[in-house]
């Protein structure tokens, strides 16, 4: 934390304590890639709270596709942090499950490298076919990595 000098702080000193604002309960960072009109939608995926995500799906005015951090899509998020109910949601309301991330990766990816065994069962019965589910499971991220499942 940055000590004022003759009781003012300079700019720059206090800006770890504004890069954070609360905005409807959820902290936002305001220096985050995330687009504004995306920023509830990735708080309720990474929080895992599916009436926030509900919310934040209702009032969508983009692609529930759209990247909200890294590339990521709010499936991404959701499975990455491993949120069963709001992965549902996600394909509820048409979410792509086979969208990449800026590294390649498909949701698939992120919920096998967490472990979320639940979450992969999940996206693999929900694939409308066996091509689907192959393309899925042979789907190679930058880093060489298919999904794992054991």
């Amino acid at each position: 934390m940055a000590v004022p000098r003759n009781g003012m702080m300079e700019e720059d000193d206090n800006e770890e304590d504004n890069a954070l604002f609360e905005e409807d309960g959820v902290n936002i960072d305001l220096e985050s890639d995330t687009p504004p009109h995306l920023r509830e939608l990735a708080a309720a995926a990474q929080l895992g709270d599916v009436q926030a995500l509900r919310l934040a799906l209702d009032n969508l005015s983009g692609s529930i596709d759209e990247p909200v951090e890294d590339g990521d899509t709010a499936l991404h998020l959701a499975c990455l942090y491993g949120y069963v109910p709001c992965v549902q949601l996600l394909l509820e309301r048409g979410a792509n499950m086979e969208v990449r991330d800026e590294d390649g990766a498909i949701p698939l990816h992120d919920a096998s490298a967490g472990g979320f065994i639940e979450i992969v069962q999940f996206l693999i019965n929900s694939a409308n076919n066996t091509e689907r589910v192959k393309r899925m499971l042979e789907t190679v991220d930058a880093e060489g990595d298919t999904v794992s499942i054991l």
